[in-house]
């Protein structure tokens, strides 16, 4: 690594600094000879101030000193006071006055005592806790026995910052950080930047903005907050609501030094509010508390409007790219291979509601993808595939304490089901597959958004093939399927449930991805009678789920056991409904025949026998398996003595007895 290579702006801050040192140790000097009655041949005051000057023709610009005194309205002996803390640590002549000031003190450390007696233009102001020195924490007041004899400490920010070094106060770490690289914005958000950064301007006399930036993409809306910054040359730092400190003197304390860090460096503040946890007063009352008090730039990322307070915070709805300007960015980032990708481009948009950074990710995994791909890995079929693929991962949804992503290779072949409800599954697939002519090119999203989502219910016994059903089709139209796991989603707590559907749809609108709730009855039931007003919270969640179904732009499947459990209002929000019978002996006798692989060694199977055994295809599938486990450990085919065995094993789980007229002539 090569050396720090030391500015001229740099120099001669350094020679000025030195230059403010030195007047202090020369003004510390001067009152021991006077203490001590001794002659002194240091030069005078007036000297001091003309040397001072000389260094300060040489600077280029504000220097930090200067920038400290005018940001924290430092008065002549506090400036000196927070020069004398900072001689300490830089030269080693202060210690030794400070020993020669204060005799028999040890360590050498300065006090308030001696800086009200050797330093001019003392004022007595400076030593209360209004003070800027401590109310901004410039300087640290050791234990001592009295408060003007207790040791004095410039703090260690403040030390680094005189010296030219722009370190953040290590008690920020890991509360707040810089955003860091920000995306281009696409027109709809750079007219929203653009609006945000006039107001401000118009605010510029009074006092500092904040400015609410409602919407779904944290992405976008912090890309928008840092365009907004970079117009008035501000750095963006963002503090996930989260982090903020419990206790009200924390809270103080971190509100106090961010405000000295913005003060410090040009800085603005995000604060997240977008992952808050629903209920948590502590939580809530303390954002409210620094949207109110902070002073400096403020924006608050938040999913949805927050209530008014005393302070005027404008919202401003922050959106992800819209459909044209997705097109726009694939056009671009494509180049001239967009004019053979064109239906590719198209099902993509209505697919995968991506940034512009998601896109351009896409569009570079996808070249690695194509290229590695034989034989044509080049050819436009192949790119589209490709670009199908890497969408889906840069699309995938973080939710893993929610939803399980569920792998699926499950082929249409493995799907045992009457015609009729196999015809309802394709127009399913086919509704997905075809939503960017209909509702794009045909113009039906045009006409609103809502009732372009694609909700379907499969109900039926358990074990009838619902799970698979949905993993089929998940296969065929190559998306992600998760499936919500209702235990993580319903909570007994006012809010909590919207709150953890919003995330599930939120997160999974990006990708479109196939959203399976399983043994949905337990949350979408019959609206009930509203006798409370937990009954009237449970009829809202129902409502706001039938809402952001009708909207959501992926494939959203309810599987149920019990049918008539579900509201009639809600059944008719629903596009597709599949009823999925219990098998009957002809529907037993396919699955059979189709439920060992091919590589599985099979002797003297009788699929009509086997189909005599009254259960569903579940049932079948954990018979077939135990009994390919017997048959392994016996080293030998699957017969039809181990199917006997692992029937048996399987009925008394299901707590029925196997009768004999099932398993008659299995021999």
């Amino acid at each position: 690594m090569g050396a720090h290579t030391i500015t001229d702006g740099q120099q001669a801050n350094r020679r000025y600094l030195a230059a403010a040192l030195a007047v202090v140790r020369r003004t510390l000097e001067r009152h021991a000879s006077s203490v001590e009655k001794q002659p002194c041949e240091e030069q005078t005051p007036d000297e001091d101030r003309q040397e001072l000057e000389t260094a300060a023709v040489e600077l280029q610009g504000e220097t930090p000193l200067q920038t400290i005194c005018t940001a924290f309205n430092l008065t002549p002996f506090e400036r000196a006071v927070l020069l004398l803390c900072a001689g300490v640590e830089l030269d080693s002549s202060f210690a030794d006055l400070c020993v020669r000031l204060q005799p028999g003190r040890q360590p050498a450390e300065p006090t308030f005592s001696l800086a009200l007696a050797a330093l001019p233009d003392a004022h007595w102001s400076a030593v209360s806790p209004a003070s800027p020195l401590r109310y901004w924490r410039l300087i640290e007041v050791g234990k001592g026995t009295a408060l003007t004899l207790s040791p004095l400490r410039i703090d260690e920010r403040i030390l680094h910052y005189l010296t030219g070094l722009q370190y953040p106060d290590e008690r920020l770490a890991g509360v707040v950080e810089p955003a860091g690289e920000s995306d281009e914005l696409v027109p709809s958000q750079l007219d929203c930047a653009e609006r945000i950064a006039r107001i401000w301007a118009a605010l510029k006399d009074e006092s500092a903005p904040v400015f609410q930036l409602c919407g779904d993409s944290s992405a976008a809306k912090r890309d928008v907050a840092a365009a907004v910054c970079a117009v008035f040359g501000l750095e963006l730092w963002v503090l996930p609501a989260r982090n903020l400190p419990a206790s009200p003197q924390e809270l103080d304390l971190f509100r106090r030094l961010w405000e000295r860090e913005a003060a410090l460096a040009p800085r603005a503040l995000l604060l997240d509010c977008d992952q808050m946890e629903a209920g948590n007063s502590t939580e809530e009352r303390n954002v409210n508390h620094l949207i109110e008090h902070l002073s400096g730039p403020l924006l608050i990322s938040t999913a949805r409007r927050r209530p008014p307070l005393q302070r005027f915070v404008p919202a401003f709805d922050v959106e992800k790219p819209r459909v044209r300007e997705q097109r726009a960015v694939w056009r671009n980032t494509l180049g001239s291979a967009a004019g053979q990708l064109g239906g590719h481009i198209e099902r993509l948009i209505f697919q995968f509601d991506m940034n512009a950074a998601a896109i351009r990710s896409a569009h570079a995994d996808a070249i690695g993808r194509a290229a590695g791909s034989v034989p044509n890995g080049t050819t436009p079929e192949a790119i589209g595939a490709s670009l199908w693929e890497s969408c889906r991962v840069q699309a995938r949804p973080r939710l893993d304490d929610i939803v399980q992503r569920i792998e699926s290779a499950a082929a249409w072949r493995d799907l045992v089901l009457p015609e009729r409800q196999i015809e309802t599954l394709h127009d399913m697939a086919l509704q997905v597959r075809e939503r960017a002519t209909v509702y794009g090119a045909w113009g039906f999203s045009a006409k609103g958004e809502r009732g372009l989502g694609i909700a379907a219910l499969f109900a039926g016994p358990s074990g009838t093939g619902k799970t698979l059903a949905a993993e089929v089709l998940a296969d065929e139209l190559r998306l992600d399927l998760y499936r919500i796991d209702l235990s993580t989603v319903v909570n007994k707590y006012i809010g909590e449930t919207e709150k953890n559907l919003r995330r599930v749809f939120d997160s999974a609108e990006a990708g479109g991805a196939i959203l399976l709730f399983d043994e949905a009855d337990a949350l979408f039931g019959k609206r009930s009678e509203v006798r409370d007003s937990h009954d009237r919270y449970a009829n809202i969640e129902v409502g706001y789920l039938l809402q952001r179904m009708e909207a959501y732009r992926g494939l959203a499947i309810l599987t149920t056991n019990l049918k008539d459990n579900l509201d009639q209002a809600f059944l008719r929000r629903l596009r597709f409904i599949v009823q999925f019978p219990f098998p009957d002996a002809a529907l037993r006798t396919r699955i059979w025949e189709r439920v060992f692989p091919a590589e599985t060694p099979t002797e003297g199977l009788d699929a009509g026998k086997l189909a005599r055994l009254n259960v569903a295809g579940g049932d079948i599938r954990n018979i077939a398996l135990h009994a390919a486990f017997l048959a392994a450990r016996d080293a030998g085919p699957v017969t039809m003595g181990h199917l006997r065995r692992a029937a048996r094993s399987e009925y008394a789980k299901l707590e029925r007895p196997l009768t004999d007229a099932e398993i008659r002539g299995w021999e």
